[in-house]
């Protein structure tokens, strides 16, 4: 094996994502860096570097959420999505002057997409959020929510939407 020698400018940078997709895109997004290290878990990132016996100074470290942006940048809330209303202690959806009742999965999921409009959930991020667990099986339970909240929002007469970022997750954006 050979040794590496550093200088004492250069720095490793180690991302955590669950899933080959975020990583992928990790990896495009930090290819840069002097050293790059990219693992599915923050247990896995400890033990490299217990085996390194690197350490770290709390300074340095980066908490990021584990989400993927959207494919289009969008730099502000798009006006019908910010229409969108969430009564929180009643479990109601509100779009203009009507309202629909929504199930706890479906205020929850609905919540989190949201607090952050145009921004990608990542399935396991949404499963963590709602369901409690990392579980996420065959994910059939996430798109049935999907599509009663879509049905929901279009008897509103909603002009937004929940959208679906193939093998990522979703997003709220204005229907098209």
């Amino acid at each position: 094996m050979e040794s590496m020698e550093r200088s004492s400018d250069s720095s490793l940078i180690i991302g955590v994502a669950a899933s080959t997709a975020e990583r992928v895109h990790l990896a495009r997004l930090l290819g840069e860096a002097d050293a790059l290290l990219l693992v599915s878990s923050a247990d896995q990132a400890r033990a490299f570097l217990e085996l390194t016996g690197a350490s770290i100074a709390p300074s340095s470290a980066v908490l990021a959420p584990t989400v993927m942006p959207a494919a289009k940048p969008i730099r502000a809330v798009p006006e019908p999505v910010a229409e969108l209303r969430l009564d929180v202690d009643r479990r109601v959806v509100r779009w203009k002057d009507r309202e629909m009742p929504l199930t706890r999965l479906e205020h929850d999921f609905l919540h989190c997409l949201v607090t952050e409009p145009g921004r990608v959930w990542t399935y396991q991020r949404l499963h963590h959020a709602v369901w409690g667990n990392e579980h996420l099986g065959h994910g059939s339970h996430i798109h049935s929510v999907v599509k009663r909240l879509r049905q929901k929002l279009a008897n509103l007469g909603a002009t937004v939407t929940i959208h679906a970022v193939r093998g990522v997750g979703f997003h709220l954006l204005p229907t098209a």
